[in-house]
């Protein structure tokens, strides 16, 4: 799957899903750096800085590889493409 990712608060990357997706939503007071998380049931995140909020998320996933991430989607908009390992 390769979506476009929208910029915001210099933290993280966002982009609108085609569809609505499951959701549990949970308080996240951690953002930890490789979070993959959705907000409410349509916006896919891709946290490339930690901090913390008090916001809520469904959590779905981690980049265990973090090394050079916030380079590679640090500055503006950018494609992300999200495969499945076997």
């Amino acid at each position: 799957m390769t979506i476009n990712l929208i910029e915001l608060d210099d933290n993280e990357k966002y982009a609108y899903l085609p569809k609505v997706l499951p959701n549990n939503v949970s308080a996240t007071p951690s953002i930890q750096v490789g979070d993959l998380m959705l907000y409410g049931s349509r916006i896919l995140v891709v946290f490339y800085k930690g901090f913390t909020t008090t916001h809520s998320h469904t959590k779905i996933g981690k980049i265990n590889d973090v090394t050079g991430l916030q380079e590679a989607l640090g500055a503006g908009e950018g494609t992300v493409t999200f495969e499945v390992k076997e």
